[in-house]
């Protein structure tokens, strides 16, 4: 006679990435892919199989957004967004995704890009050019909050760079 244990034998998946290795547990007895946590171990430089990889090192990338005034765009709308993606990709960036104003809708101008950039925590805003702020210049109650970047001229409004 055969006793059923309420304890659930242990399963162990390793997924090897170059520079790594992503281990999944899981005790479930029924669904194979339910892991109950997951480790992430990193090998110096050597990989399962022992193969060197010089180039496999996990960085963190920071956050940026895009932000463009339809009205100042115009149809040049598409291809100022994929100037910003280009740019904030060369300069190191995970761009999370363009924010669109339009004023007439009649809400505050920043206050999307604002709540974005909160809950993503992202760390610039990339512009097509300072024309799509009011006043063409970069407003300081944004960029004491993120760097703001713009594409042409290509320049960089530096949080860390304006006195406390």
């Amino acid at each position: 006679m055969i006793e059923e244990s309420d304890e659930a034998t242990p399963r162990t998946r390793l997924f090897q990435f170059p520079g790594g290795v992503l281990e999944l547990q899981s005790s479930s007895p029924d669904a194979a892919d339910d892991y109950g946590g997951f480790f992430l171990q990193l090998n110096d430089s050597t990989a399962i199989d022992g193969h060197d990889d010089q180039r496999a090192v996990m960085r963190y990338t920071p956050t940026a957004l895009g932000y463009l005034r339809t009205d100042v765009s115009g149809v040049s709308q598409q291809w100022d967004e994929s100037e910003i993606r280009r740019l904030a990709a060369r300069y190191g960036y995970d761009l999370a995704g363009i924010i669109p104003y339009d004023p007439a809708s009649g809400r505050p101008p920043f206050a999307r890009l604002k709540a974005q950039a909160t809950r993503l925590d992202a760390e610039a805003v990339f512009v097509p050019s300072l024309e799509h702020f009011e006043e063409r210049e970069a407003p300081s109650s944004l960029v004491q909050r993120l760097d703001v970047v713009t594409v042409h001229p290509e320049s960089t409004y530096s949080r860390r760079a304006l006195p406390p």
